[in-house]
């Protein structure tokens, strides 16, 4: 699952707070917060506790062996930032693999951390069309970060792996990844 530097992180920045603010809430230093964040030591649990409820949030357990899709969204960040787009996609396909391998609520609880940014607007919409296209096949409601303006494109526009690929008909693409307005082809999320 997720590990603490990426939940604590993402918890703050889903209620866009500082971590001086987090600190605050939490009853603890800024500092603790820095080092919580950054995976310089892992926090007891009754610290990321403390700083997941200052930011509105509950640690729960579930039994899987998946990672969730924060996890793996960052995995994407840090493969974007490489400019390694078929790295990124390559952790895009893992994310659907994972969703798939679970069912039900399992798979709800998979997503139900808002991953962090990505710093690609199309990739950020890739994600959140996925997350609803793999919730909706079990019938479980998605979580409100999926339907941030940040988690759709104005324009549709495909998700660029290789520049020589080529885009996808409209009628090739799932009904949620054309309502977030990326064009992926369907194929590709049926790697499974």
């Amino acid at each position: 699952m997720t590990d603490i530097a990426t939940l604590v992180r993402s918890a703050r920045r889903s209620r866009r707070l500082s971590q001086r603010e987090l600190a605050r809430r939490a009853g603890l230093s800024q500092s603790r917060v820095a080092i919580a964040e950054n995976a310089h030591e892992d926090p007891r649990f009754d610290t990321a506790s403390r700083l997941l409820a200052g930011a509105g949030h509950r640690l729960y357990a579930a039994a899987t062996t998946r990672d969730d899709v924060a996890t793996i969204a960052a995995e994407i960040r840090h493969a974007l930032a490489r400019d390694d787009r078929v790295m990124a996609f390559r952790y895009f396909i893992q994310m659907n693999d994972h969703l798939v391998a679970e069912r039900g609520l399992l798979r709800g609880i998979l997503a139900i951390t808002e991953p962090e940014l990505t710093g690609s607007k199309t990739w950020d919409a890739a994600i959140a069309a996925l997350v609803d296209y793999r919730l909706n096949q079990d019938g479980v409601p998605a979580p409100a970060w999926t339907s941030a303006p940040a988690r759709h494109l104005e324009r549709a526009r495909p998700l660029v792996v290789d520049p020589a690929d080529p885009i996808p008909p409209r009628a090739e693409v799932p009904t949620e990844f054309l309502k977030h307005g990326v064009l992926v082809w369907r194929d590709s999320v049926e790697s499974v």
